[in-house]
């Protein structure tokens, strides 16, 4: 047993936190916590000193279990905690989220993507995975702040691409697509509540 649970250590890592992510995400939902920035902001700051922890966990939540727009809550970040430190939270949790769907879609392979995402997603993008040039376009999708980046770190998962380039793309193409997302969208904001 004790030889069984340290070699598949990693795959019972991720079916534990993806079933308890999984009850986080429903609870938070049920709640509303997703309905407005007030409510969320009101939520998370109700932590105080620990508000910062419990928003990285909701955002790593979130990119588990993508029942929100990840971008909504990147943006929440930023309103809450101010852009550099909104910036930082964001870049940690999104980065953990990210290498542990790696591992959640290296465990339960393509059924959880169908299941997440549906079939007509999958589609879309599968024929991409034999492609030779697929660690390129990972990256250049990762960078830029337009593509499904939570589908395509599930689907990177199914590659034959090591933990350790992923790592290394999402750790260093992440920061410019988080900074361009949650600023042009906090930034759209505050011109729109200035402007009216």
């Amino acid at each position: 047993m004790k030889e069984f649970l340290i070699k598949n250590k990693y795959n019972i890592i991720a079916v534990i936190a993806l079933v308890s992510l999984t009850i986080l995400g429903y609870i938070g939902y049920k709640k509303g916590l997703f309905n407005s920035i007030e409510s969320f902001r009101e939520f998370v700051l109700s932590y105080g000193t620990k508000a910062h922890i419990i928003f990285m966990l909701i955002q790593v939540i979130q990119i588990v279990v993508p029942i929100i727009p990840g971008g909504l809550t990147t943006v929440f970040g930023v309103v809450i905690f101010g852009a550099f430190w909104g910036f930082v939270y964001n870049y940690i949790s999104i980065c953990l989220g990210s290498m542990l769907v790696f591992f959640i879609s290296r465990t339960f392979g393509k059924s959880i993507i169908l299941d997440i995402f549906g079939q007509e997603t999958y589609d879309k993008y599968k024929h991409k995975l034999k492609d030779k040039t697929y660690e390129k376009f990972f990256a250049l999708a990762i960078l830029l702040p337009v593509a499904p980046d939570d589908f395509l770190c599930y689907l990177t998962g199914l590659t034959d691409m090591s933990f350790r380039k992923f790592a290394t793309i999402i750790l260093l193409c992440k920061p410019p697509s988080i900074f361009l997302y949650s600023m042009g969208w906090a930034m759209g904001l505050d011109f729109i509540v200035n402007k009216f």
